[in-house]
This record gives C-alpha cells, sequence and structure tokens, in this order.
C-alpha cells in the first residue's frame, strides 16, 4: 500500500525540522531525510550564534523576531559581540552602525582601550570597533531535537534514508518515488534540502533558482594563552575571520564561501591555513595545535535572501530554501512565516508582524 501524506518535506535539517513543528495539528506531514540521520549536513556543523546583525538589513527582521523563542526556550547563552576594524576601515565600522541602528539595533562604537580589555592581546593596528551585548551562541543540537520532537508529538513522522529519487503530479497529488523503491503519496512537496535544493526542484519538474552552495570552513584550536571563557564573538568588519571561545578550545573560521557541488563537504587545507594566518594578523595568541576542522555548505539564492513560497509555476511545489548562515538564528520566525504561506493564513508565533515579501519563490 502507498503511504501518504498532506505535506512531504523533503529534508529534516534545521529548515525541516522547524516547518514541520510549525504545521503539525493543521496537516499531516512526513518529513523524508537522505542521510542515516536528521541534521548531518549543514544543521550538524553549524558554529551558530544569534546575532542580529548577521546576514544583513533584509535577515534582520526575522532575526530579531526569533530571538525570543530562543532565549525563552533556553537556546540561548549569552556571549557579546565585537566587530574589529583597522584604522582605513573607520567608514565601514561608520556605515555598519549607521545602517543597523536605522533598524533598531543597539550597537555601541569603541576605542582601542576598551577593545583591549574585551580581547587580551590584540595586535595594535586593530584600533576602532563596535560591541553588540545581544549576540549568543545557540545550542544548535537543542533546538534541532526540540523542533523534531514537537514535530513527532504532533503527529509527523520522519524517514530517514529516504533520497527522493522521481515526482510526477497527477491530478492534485504528487506521486513520489524513493530510491530504495518505496512510494507515497503527498498534495504538497516542501524543497527543504539545503544544498540539494536545485537538484530537487528538476526532480519536480521545476525551474532551479540556483541555489549555490558554498563551503564555509571552521578549525578549533588550542591556543596559548587559552581562549577566555568570556570573550566575545569577534569578527572582523571586512569580514576576514570571526573566532569564539568554545570549552577552552578557540573556534576560527576564515570566512571562507567556495562554490562547491552539493556532498558532503570537508575542509580544504589552504582554508585552513588561511584562517590561522588571519588569526595570527589580529591577535599575538600562539596557536599551538590544530585539533578539529571540519566544513559545512551554506547555500544561497543569487540575491542571497531566504526563499519560501510556492513555485510559480509548478502546482503543490513549496521552496523552503537558501537559508545561508543565518538559516538556524531565523529558524523559528522563518518556520512560523513559511507554515503561514503553505497553509494560507496570517502567522500566529514570532513571525507576526515579518513581511514575507522579500522572501517569497515567485521573485525569481
Amino acid at each position: 500500500m502507498t503511504d501518504s501524506c498532506d505535506i512531504a518535506i523533503i529534508g529534516a535539517g534545521m529548515a525541516g525540522a522547524s516547518l514541520a513543528a510549525s504545521l503539525v495539528g493543521e496537516a499531516s506531514v512526513l518529513l523524508l531525510e537522505a542521510e542515516d540521520a536528521p541534521g548531518y549536513h549543514a544543521t550538524g556543523r553549524s558554529a551558530a550564534f544569534w546575532e542580529e546583525t548577521y546576514g544583513g538589513p533584509l535577515i534582520f527582521p526575522l532575526t530579531v523576531a526569533s530571538g525570543p523563542f530562543l532565549r525563552e526556550g533556553g537556546f540561548l547563552t549569552q556571549r557579546g559581540v565585537l566587530h574589529i576594524g583597522r584604522q582605513q576601515d573607520e567608514a565601514a565600522i561608520d556605515a555598519f552602525i549607521a545602517r543597523f541602528r536605522a533598524l533598531g539595533a543597539r550597537i555601541e562604537r569603541l576605542g582601542r582601550d576598551r577593545l583591549v580589555e574585551l580581547v587580551p592581546g590584540l595586535r595594535p593596528e586593530w584600533v576602532l570597533g563596535t560591541w553588540s551585548e545581544g549576540c549568543a551562541d545557540i545550542d544548535v543540537a537543542a533546538l534541532h531535537a526540540h523542533f523534531l520532537g514537537r514535530a513527532r508529538a504532533g503527529g509527523a513522522r520522519v524517514r530517514t534514508r529516504a533520497r527522493l529519487a522521481a515526482a510526477r503530479r497527477e491530478a492534485d497529488a504528487w506521486q513520489l518515488t524513493l530510491a530504495d523503491g518505496d512510494t507515497l503519496t503527498a498534495r504538497v512537496i516542501v524543497n527543504a534540502a539545503g544544498a540539494w535544493a536545485d537538484e530537487v526542484a528538476r526532480i519536480a519538474g521545476a525551474k532551479p533558482i540556483g541555489i549555490a552552495p558554498l563551503r564555509r570552513t571552521v578549525v578549533q584550536l588550542r591556543c596559548r594563552p587559552a581562549a577566555p571563557a568570556d570573550l566575545p564573538l569577534v569578527l572582523d568588519i571586512r569580514e576576514g575571520f570571526y573566532f569564539k571561545p568554545e570549552h577552552g578550545r578557540l573556534w576560527l573560521s576564515p570566512n571562507d564561501e567556495t562554490p562547491s557541488p552539493a556532498c558532503d563537504a570537508a575542509p580544504d587545507e589552504i582554508d585552513v591555513a588561511l584562517a590561522i594566518e588571519r588569526l595570527e594578523q589580529a591577535v599575538d595568541w600562539k596557536v599551538e595545535a590544530v585539533e578539529r576542522k571540519w566544513a559545512g555548505l551554506r547555500s544561497f539564492a543569487p540575491d542571497r535572501a531566504p526563499v519560501y513560497g510556492f513555485d510559480p509555476q509548478v502546482p503543490g511545489f513549496f521552496w523552503c530554501a537558501g537559508q545561508g548562515g543565518f538559516g538556524i538564528q531565523t529558524s523559528p520566525a522563518a518556520a512560523d512565516m513559511a507554515a503561514a504561506m503553505l497553509l494560507g493564513r496570517d502567522p500566529v508565533g514570532p513571525a507576526v508582524g515579518v513581511d514575507p515579501a522579500p522572501f517569497r519563490a515567485d521573485r525569481f
């Protein structure tokens, strides 16, 4: 007998899991995950933080709207964020402050003395900075598990090792075939496949949007002196690196965005070396060992805004893709907004008051 559901969500990472949690009770939901476990790719490899300016002004409303849910749910640990710059970066610092203060962000401008208090060992050329107290680490595993648990409690089913192989639209329903030969019927397909979003679109006969997977590298370092536990998240205002402490170690990224096919991403040694070089240009700490290194794929639409909504040409095909590096910090509001668009109702949670127009799939 062919399995059936109202909504089949392709991908059980943060995007698919959070959307499923927002849909249960109003539709029967089946999450189809190609890997052995949900969250194997981008979700499971994120050094995620909630930082209201991260992703730019367009993402700001989704991030801010998600903040109360994340804080009240106990998924955030206060960190604070410091953007640093050299004297030649003064215009970039000024523009950053003006751009986000206009949106309501609370940002303080700092000079050299305060920078050194926050980042001991900061090299002399780093003389400018901005400070925002609200930035926090996100417990990604706990958040993902929360959404999956809420979805399952509401009746959603999760199938792993369930890679979509074929999809055809018949009358008002989709006939789906999985790689293992199993078949199922769904009224709606949700494309929450991350780096594989355009591939899923092709399978369903929809025009790919141009979702581009970009590799991001993170390394865990043992340094001397050890990274202070209260060190803020530190970002280069020119986006050359960022770092933060993690259990006595330092997590560091060169902020790379290397085009990649959709795959099980692995770090390139050149990017690891680049990350360390940029760290050594910022602080006088000695890197004693690279203890871990990993990479994930962050997927972006051509305009770098996430894509939510029904495909304008293919009935019953819904996009939930292109979340880039901000999909985790925006997931509560984004899922509420996407569920409202999918079900044809108003948002009922964090997305109340958020304008969905910039994210609609038909903008392409």
